[in-house]
């Protein structure tokens, strides 16, 4: 079997476990590495490096220079994981086999940006990994390979992170070897709902807790941004509070009270009241002490 030549755009752990599959694979040759311009990933380099790669760091993929390079290279296949830059379809279209990519969300719906945080966020139970070509919309090529996978009421941030490390560089590897046996499929993602949805990225102020939502809603905010993202964010008297974790409370009562207040204090944290109940807040680091009665987000 011929070799296939692939250029890989790529940044992160779920890049590093992808590139180790394919470079145990003695009938892919990876050409290039183009890591993100800002990115700091010491890994991929010293792939690069161990395995005589040529790596590509600060190249502007649309750019003519490098267009010349890429054509240089004769490659069959590109593959993008967790890459930034937006290709243009002289670049996509420019290997045989053209240009896929991998995207941690059930397409086509959570297309965009930060999608585990998202999913959690929207009470979702599971979230879905999507192999697809690169067209000239985000996240709106015609489909590989998709799975899903549950999501717990145990599940936050960092466990579906821990997993999409995992089951990204998976699926990716798996799409890849269809594509170069020749019996992938392709399927259009208008065809499994007419417009999908699109998620924009979260920023400074998205972490901030808004006590005034249900009990529920509070619980699964507080699970889509924990560590190692930027965790829950409050105050009290104007000095920061920070949430990293909450648990739901089996039988609380539905009452009308003052939301964000503090209603008790427990062994493992503190009881806030909700819009419709109350939740157990946990994993909190504080510059002023709490105390019943005081209320949070003042």
């Amino acid at each position: 079997m011929r070799k296939l030549n692939i250029g890989y755009f790529a940044d992160g752990p779920w890049s590093h476990r992808t590139f180790e599959r394919l470079i145990a694979d003695e009938t892919i040759q990876v050409a290039f590495i183009v890591p993100r311009i800002d990115s700091t990933d010491e890994t991929l380099l010293r792939y690069s490096q161990d395995h005589g790669i040529p790596c590509h760091k600060g190249a502007k993929i649309n750019s003519d220079e490098f267009y010349a390079l890429a054509q240089g290279y004769a490659c069959d296949l590109f593959v993008s994981m967790s890459f930034n830059q937006i290709f243009k379809p002289r670049i996509t279209q420019l290997p045989p086999l053209g240009t896929i990519n991998c995207h941690a969300g059930r397409l086509p719906f959570y297309r965009g940006r930060n999608i585990l945080n998202w999913a959690l966020i929207n009470d979702e139970k599971e979230f879905g990994i999507t192999v697809h070509y690169v067209d000239e919309g985000i996240d709106t090529g015609d489909i590989i390979l998709q799975r899903t996978y549950p999501i717990t009421e145990a599940d936050d941030y960092g466990t579906l992170l821990q997993l999409a490390h995992v089951e990204c560089a998976n699926i990716l590897y798996d799409a890849i070897k269809e594509l170069q046996a020749g019996r992938s499929s392709r399927i259009v993602q208008n065809t499994i709902h007419p417009i999908g949805f699109y998620c924009g990225m979260r920023g400074p102020g998205d972490e901030v807790i808004h006590w005034g939502r249900s009990s529920r809603e509070v619980f699964n905010f507080i699970r889509a941004v924990c560590s190692p993202g930027p965790m829950g964010r409050t105050t009290l008297g104007g000095r920061p509070v920070t949430v990293n974790r909450a648990r739901l409370i089996e039988g609380a009562p539905i009452y009308k009270g003052t939301a964000g207040q503090v209603v008790g204090i427990s062994d493992t944290g503190y009881i806030v009241k909700t819009l419709d109940s109350t939740i157990e807040v946990q994993d909190v680091t504080s510059e002023v002490k709490i105390r019943i009665g005081d209320r949070l987000g003042s």
